[in-house]
C-alpha cells in the first residue's frame, strides 16, 4: 500500500532520480540532459499551495510524484497550471499513478485554479487515457515541437476546466 502526501526538501532526491530515470529513458519528457539537485531543489522552491508537488510513498520510499506547475508568469495566466506526474518504471501499472493524478487535481481545485493542462507526447496512450478519464478533453496537437532519440515528436494537448471557480 502507498500513501500521498506534500512532497518535503528529503524527497528531492528520489523525486530526481525518478525524473531522470525518465529523462533517459522515455519521451514521456523533452528534458535531455539529467536534473541536479541544485535544479530540482529551485524547482521545488518554485511550488506553493496553488501549486503543489504530491508524492507517492511506499515502505518509506517515493514511488512517484505530481506537480502543478504555473503554466505561464503572465498575470492573466493566474488561474491556470500545467500537470506533471511521473512513477518509478518497477511501479507503473500498479494504480499508484491514477491516485496520484486524482490526488493533484484535488489539490488543483482547492487552490481555486480554473484550468490544467497536459502536454503529452504522441503514442504516450496511457497518459492521455489517465487524462481522458479524468475529465480532459483534447484541445490540438502541436506538430513537430520535440526532438528526441532522433526523431521529431507531435505534442498532444489535454485541458481539464474545474467547475465553479470561486
Amino acid at each position: 500500500m502507498f500513501t500521498i502526501r506534500q512532497a518535503l526538501p528529503d524527497d528531492l532526491e528520489s523525486i530526481t532520480a525518478i525524473y531522470n530515470e525518465t529523462i533517459l529513458n522515455t519521451t514521456a519528457t523533452f528534458d535531455t540532459e539529467p536534473k541536479s539537485a541544485e535544479e530540482q531543489n529551485t524547482w521545488l522552491a518554485g511550488h506553493d499551495s496553488q501549486y503543489p508537488v504530491l508524492v507517492a510513498e511506499q515502505d518509506g520510499h517515493v514511488v512517484g510524484w505530481a506537480s502543478l506547475s504555473k503554466w505561464s508568469d503572465r498575470c492573466a495566466y493566474s488561474g491556470t497550471a500545467e500537470i506533471s506526474l511521473y512513477i518509478a518504471s518497477a511501479q507503473r501499472g500498479r494504480g499508484v499513478g491514477r491516485k496520484l493524478f486524482e490526488a493533484i487535481l484535488l489539490e488543483g481545485q482547492k487552490g481555486k485554479l480554473h484550468t490544467v493542462i497536459a502536454r503529452i507526447v504522441e503514442g504516450n496512450l496511457t497518459s492521455i487515457h489517465l487524462c481522458g478519464s479524468a475529465g480532459f478533453t483534447q484541445i490540438g496537437v502541436m506538430k513537430e515541437v520535440g526532438y528526441k532519440f532522433g526523431r521529431l515528436l507531435d505534442v498532444i494537448l489535454m485541458q481539464k476546466i474545474y467547475p465553479n471557480r470561486a
